[in-house]
């Protein structure tokens, strides 16, 4: 029987001399197990789920928690290190058209590999993918197994903005200089229509040399990526040893990975000059220095938890296996709260579902998906 955790959460907040404070008590249910290294979380109709496994496995989760066999119908995939079948997201239309997109690490010439879009049909029967095309392809490929980035933000709507995907790219570790190029696809995010094609008002469209896609760049591997309530495009990003950032990427604008940066090489030592700060690039909404690894990235819009948690930002964390709740006011960080560290797994992805409660994957090779239900 599962034993559930009660978790009272007091929450904090400074007004000037006002101290508003909210208390929320959760229990973190096991809605499913056995799952190998999660990293992804949708949701389909009558309450099932759809999760990637980064070994290259797609697979829908009854309501009950069943585990249904593998997906058939993915593409090859570099499956290995970071790379796998990474995030994946359903069409606003998906009760019609059953229409989902995923990233994942698609394989190259000898021991090369990028990060790819595709978009494809699940099957009436859900066991099989149709009509599977690959809409964009990072380029160029690399021989690493490493910062793949993959997360997807599907703008829905019929504004000039809408209708397209936002992807984040990672610098593959190795060619961290190339985040500063427009001349390739890493370290950036992109910015495509459902389709493959390149939105008119991209802001590289026009300028020789650069990339159509790319919509910002200057970034490491953005592992989380959402849109805020009022349409916004947020991400987060690992730093190296420190400096993990929260951006919210702009058409166009430079987010000076390596060139500023608040963490530095592994085992110490500045990257570059050791600057933090410089003109023409820009600075991380919030960063975490130590790092938190971060994963998954959600605001809550629902009321399902009251009002002292409507409006907040989630953001798993890997290294130190927590769900962070991130209150924010006037566009800036001003109180965080660890979630889920009983759990004692490493927090990959956060979705809200909808019934309006907040569902996270643990990056296990026994991973589980967990619902936060209120007490």
């Amino acid at each position: 029987m599962q034993a559930y955790l009660s978790i009272y959460v007091s929450a904090a907040l400074l007004f000037g001399s006002t101290c508003a404070i909210g208390q929320v008590a959760v229990k973190p249910e096991t809605v499913a197990t056995g799952l190998q290294h999660p990293w992804a979380l949708a949701f389909l109709p009558e309450g099932r789920f759809l999760v990637t496994e980064r070994p290259g496995r797609l697979r829908v989760i009854e309501a009950d928690g069943r585990l249904q066999a593998p997906v058939s119908g993915l593409p090859e995939m570099a499956a290995g290190g970071q790379g796998g079948l990474l995030d994946v997201v359903t069409d606003s239309g998906f009760a019609q058209n059953r229409t989902i997109y995923f990233c994942y690490s698609e394989p190259g010439p000898g021991t090369t590999n990028s990060t790819a879009l595709a978009r494809a049909r699940l099957s009436d029967d859900s066991r099989r993918l149709e009509n599977l095309k690959v809409i964009f392809s990072q380029k160029p490929k690399v021989g690493s197994s490493a910062h793949f980035g993959c997360r997807i933000a599907l703008r829905e709507g019929k504004g000039p903005n809408d209708g397209t995907l936002f992807l984040t790219l990672g610098d593959r570790f190795s060619r961290k200089d190339d985040a500063q190029k427009l001349d390739n696809h890493l370290g950036k995010v992109v910015r495509i229509g459902k389709d493959g094609s390149i939105p008119k008002d991209n802001p590289f469209v026009s300028q020789p040399g650069a990339l159509p896609e790319i919509w910002s760049y200057g970034h490491r591997n953005g592992q989380g990526a959402t849109l805020a309530p009022d349409g916004t495009f947020w991400m987060h990003e690992h730093g190296p040893q420190g400096g993990d950032e929260i951006n919210l990427p702009q058409a166009g604008k430079n987010y000076g990975w390596p060139v500023i940066t608040y963490g530095e090489n592994y085992g110490g030592g500045k990257i570059g000059e050791g600057l933090t700060a410089k003109p023409g690039m820009e600075q991380p909404l919030h960063q975490w220095t130590p790092s938190i690894a971060s994963s998954g990235m959600v605001f809550l819009t629902s009321d399902r938890y009251g009002p002292a948690w409507k409006g907040n930002l989630f953001i798993g964390s890997l290294k130190f296996q927590y769900l962070d709740r991130i209150e924010l006011k006037g566009g800036k960080v001003v109180a965080e709260h660890k979630l889920l560290e009983e759990v004692g797994q490493r927090i990959r992805d956060v979705r809200q579902g909808p019934d309006g409660l907040l569902y996270v994957v643990t990056d296990s090779p026994n991973g589980k998906l967990i619902r936060l239900a209120p007490l």
